[in-house]
């Protein structure tokens, strides 16, 4: 493992603890909403395979297991081990929920297998994003979806500054302050300022090789849903 994912995957294996609780906390609970709007833009329907990478503890599985009344078969990756065992707790009443062990740039699945996969909050953490890209379109069935959530910076202006201000400042401390790691939460808003502008990631989709590519911000800006299709 080089040092960039050795960091992450310490970084993540450190706040797992309090890693749903910062999620509820600090987003005002709106990060459920967003999770259901991304299941939702993915049009799975009962018995498709899904592919929920960089899962964390598994939101996003059981937002698909919920819509789609625990009919849908979905595989749940991630590196951070800790982050697996506290997943494993959250999903013993959702059988078809699968746990994996693995990075978004080596999946262990073979190729045009999966109706959609997912990445919740993950792809701003791999600096190779478009070889990330590339190895969940080998996933995907011909016309299967990718959805990618990610936080993003509002429009210059007002909101801008003031999302900033809470973003450099009062993030880390509260999240420090709950996690006991202080470089967490301070990667956190050094890694959503540098992420590419909607367009831009939108732009590597395609160079990817996905089409009819879609974005859509919400909640003022501060996060933003991209779909694409494998053909």
């Amino acid at each position: 493992m080089n040092k960039e994912l050795d960091f992450i995957q310490t970084m993540f294996d450190s706040i797992a603890p309090k890693y749903d609780f910062l999620n509820r906390f600090l987003s005002f609970r709106q990060d459920i909403h967003w999770r259901k709007e991304m299941v939702k833009a993915a049009k799975l329907r009962e018995h498709d395979l899904a592919l929920d990478v960089a899962c964390g503890t598994c939101d996003v599985s059981i937002e698909i297991q919920k819509q789609l009344h625990d009919k849908c078969r979905v595989f749940s990756a991630d590196f951070s081990h800790k982050m697996l065992l506290f997943a494993r707790k959250k999903i013993k009443n959702h059988i078809n929920i699968n746990l994996v062990a693995g990075n978004a740039l080596s999946l262990p699945f073979k190729k045009n297998l999966f109706d959609a996969v997912f990445i919740a909050f993950g792809i701003r953490n791999i600096m190779d994003r478009k070889g990330a890209l590339k190895a969940f379109k080998k996933t995907l069935k011909k016309g299967g979806r990718v959805v990618v959530l990610e936080l993003t910076t509002p429009a210059p202006g007002l909101l801008k500054d003031l999302y900033i201000l809470y973003f450099k400042k009062m993030l880390p401390r509260v999240g420090a302050f709950f996690s006991k790691d202080r470089n967490a939460y301070t990667y956190l808003p050094e890694s959503v300022l540098k992420f590419p502008e909607s367009k831009e990631f939108a732009k590597i989709m395609k160079d990817t090789g996905f089409k009819n590519i879609k974005f859509k911000s919400m909640t003022f800006g501060i996060v933003t849903l991209f779909t694409g299709e494998n053909h």
